[in-house]
């Protein structure tokens, strides 16, 4: 029997359409084991519903890896989808890490996100939509 690893059960997923919710994610990924939480940080920026990413953590390390490894690149509301294991947050336990309060959740810091999870294609796509919604 599997066991639970919370630092290896929770998947990344970037590139999600506006039209996603965490209904849908549950939908698309409950095929691969058994969903804990789902979260869709919001964009307080804009009047996009999301900031285009979610988390999703399952109850087992081996169901989040069979998600990762049959999601990845796939298409959801027409776009291509990136799914990875996200990284635990360095130097600190539990989701608010060293420093942070539990009252904040550690994708709503942009730093992290750049160096933990997204990748150098992420990154561009992320600042030619913040220059589209600058001009």
């Amino acid at each position: 029997m599997a066991t639970k690893d919370s630092t290896q059960s929770t998947l990344y997923i970037g590139g999600l359409d506006e039209q996603v919710t965490p209904q849908v994610l549950h939908a698309a990924f409950i095929p691969f084991g058994e969903i804990t939480h789902i979260e869709i940080p919001p964009d307080p920026t804009s009047m996009a519903p999301h900031r285009g990413f979610g988390f999703i953590e399952f109850d087992f390390a081996a169901d989040a890896q069979a998600a990762k490894d049959n999601m990845h690149l796939s298409e959801l509301f027409g776009r291509t989808i990136k799914v990875n294991i996200a990284k635990p947050l360095r130097g600190g336990s539990g989701a608010g890490g060293i420093g942070r309060g539990p009252e904040k959740a550690i994708w709503a810091d942009e730093d992290w996100l750049k160096k933990n999870v997204m990748g150098d294609e992420d990154m561009a796509q992320e600042q030619d939509t913040a220059e589209q919604s600058a001009s």
